[in-house]
C-alpha cells in the first residue's frame, strides 16, 4: 500500500495509462492482422486501405509515446515491404517511349 497521497496518486495513474497503452497495442497487432490477412489472400485494394489505417495507428501510438517512435517507423516500412512485394512495379515513362 502507498504511504503518502503522491505515492496513492501514482499507483492510480500508472493503472490508467497501463490499460490505455494496453487497448493500444492491442488495437495495433489487430490492424496489423487484418493487413496480413488481405496480403494473404492478394486482395491488393484491402490491403493498401488496411496499411493506411496501420500506418496512422502506428503514428497516433508513437506520437503519444505507447510504442518508440523507431518501432513504429520500422513496422511501417517492413509492411509497406510486403505491400510492394504484392504489387508489381509500374511502368517508368523512360521505358514506355524506348
Amino acid at each position: 500500500m502507498p504511504r503518502t497521497a503522491s505515492a496513492a496518486r501514482r499507483v492510480r495513474v500508472n493503472a490508467r495509462r497501463t490499460a490505455r497503452n494496453q487497448s493500444v497495442k492491442s488495437r495495433l497487432k489487430t490492424l496489423e492482422k487484418h493487413f496480413r490477412e488481405a496480403l494473404a489472400g492478394k486482395q491488393r485494394d484491402a490491403a493498401a486501405a488496411a496499411l493506411r489505417q496501420v500506418v496512422s495507428a502506428l503514428d497516433k501510438a508513437a506520437k503519444t509515446g505507447v510504442i518508440h517512435r523507431g518501432k513504429a517507423n520500422r513496422k511501417k516500412s517492413r509492411l509497406t515491404t510486403l505491400l510492394a512485394r504484392l504489387t508489381p512495379a509500374p511502368p517508368t515513362p523512360a521505358a514506355a517511349t524506348a
